[in-house]
């Protein structure tokens, strides 16, 4: 078996030398297809200094309509600022420069050849209806299984699992909240002025009256302060591992695993401080905790779009590419390894990742089409064939 090596030491398979060699598509008989190597870093002329400005310019745009389309539902949603609280402001600020961030993040993302492709067929699966055809019951299910119970984490450890499970949803409920009451798209009225009777309005209309005195009226008055006891334990136990597990503390950065629960931890106890100053001190401290509190959410918010918490704008992406891959298991398209035989993933999803890597440049793309196994058997042949017998 002879395997071609590159010149950087990494060999192809045995195929794709053959591959290289075959007719173009509607080429002549007896001419061969020439593959176009790719551009140097330092030959990018003109059009390569572009690409990034261009990128950034989008970026830009991008997150400026988001902005001022959520600046705009903020002033319609609050009946024309009747129902923004002025107390809130700093938050609705920090949410505008969230929602240019997370804009801005999010188009340079896609804009990489791996992310788009990503984003292509992902969300082109979520709002496929031939997938819906096909499995109606896929997608409900992975949004329940991938996005909102997160199993694929419990492989790794069951702890951990539980722990990202307690900061979701606490962060779902906190976000559920905080977001609609800084818009001022909810609010909380009474007749009298200071109770008991309340009435809970979205968008100026009536949704439900509770008494505040009561079970209902205790959950709506303190769903903060229980989204802030969900997220302690998760984000605790996450820094006490970060601390303490060697393959975590090898490969972590302070501000992009570190800060961001320690974030989680001072809005969560500076919440609960609010609440224990209200009851238990009639208002001792208040201010002081108030502000803590504003700051650190302020910062979490903005630090969102440019750290660890992006991950949380890529997820549902993921998830139509899980339904894309679950799809192609049902037409029953799985690739086997061109060397073994051994199911590798299914044809769609290769090709895919052949696509990707011919669009960055990668002159070994038919390496997809081999399972783990025969990958290091073939470079080790190589290895054998190539580089060792130069030492014989």
């Amino acid at each position: 078996m002879t395997i071609r090596p590159y010149a950087d030491g990494v060999t192809e398979p045995p195929e794709a030398s053959a591959a290289d060699a075959r007719p173009a598509p509607g080429a002549p008989a007896g001419t061969t297809a020439v593959t176009a190597a790719p551009p140097s870093a330092g030959g990018r002329g003109r059009s390569g200094a572009a690409a990034p400005r261009s990128v950034t310019a989008r970026a830009t745009a991008a997150g400026v309509i988001v902005s001022l389309l959520l600046v705009v539902a903020i002033v319609l949603g609050s009946r024309l600022l009747e129902n923004f609280d002025s107390a809130l402001l700093p938050y609705a600020v920090a949410s505008v420069f969230l929602a240019f961030g997370v804009a801005y993040r999010y188009t340079v993302w896609v804009s990489a050849p791996g992310a788009r492709r990503l984003f292509k067929k992902g969300w082109g699966s979520l709002f496929s209806a031939a997938n819906f055809r096909r499995a109606p019951t896929a997608l409900p299910k992975m949004i329940a299984t991938y996005l909102g119970f997160q199993k694929f984490l419990g492989a790794r450890s069951h702890a951990r699992w539980a722990a990202h499970q307690l900061i979701f949803w606490g962060c779902v409920l906190a976000a559920l909240i905080t977001f609609p009451l800084t818009w001022g798209w909810f609010t909380f009225t009474s007749h009298t002025g200071s109770g008991p009777g309340y009435e809970m309005r979205i968008w100026g209309f009536k949704i439900i009256g509770f008494d505040s005195m009561d079970f209902l009226g205790w959950l709506m008055f303190h769903g903060l302060d229980i989204a802030a006891v969900l997220v302690i334990p998760g984000a605790s136990y996450f820094l006490w591992r970060r601390m303490k597990d060697r393959g975590a503390i090898t490969g972590q950065r302070f501000g992009y695993d570190l800060v961001p629960l320690i974030a989680l931890v001072v809005i969560s106890v500076t919440g609960l401080l609010l609440t224990f100053s209200s009851i238990f001190l009639h208002g001792g401290g208040y201010e002081f905790l108030a502000i803590l509190h504003m700051v650190s959410v302020v910062f979490t918010l903005i630090y969102i779009p440019f750290g660890k918490f992006f991950h949380i704008v890529q997820r549902p992406a993921a998830v139509g590419m899980q339904l894309f891959k679950y799809t192609g298991r049902q037409d029953q398209e799985v690739l086997g390894c061109r060397r073994c035989g051994e199911p590798i993933d299914t044809a769609p999803y290769v090709e895919n990742l052949r696509g990707t890597m011919r669009d960055l440049g990668l002159g070994f793309d038919e390496w997809a089409e081999y399972c783990p196994r025969c990958k290091r058997v073939l470079r080790g042949s190589a290895y054998l064939s190539q580089v060792k017998k130069g030492f014989k």
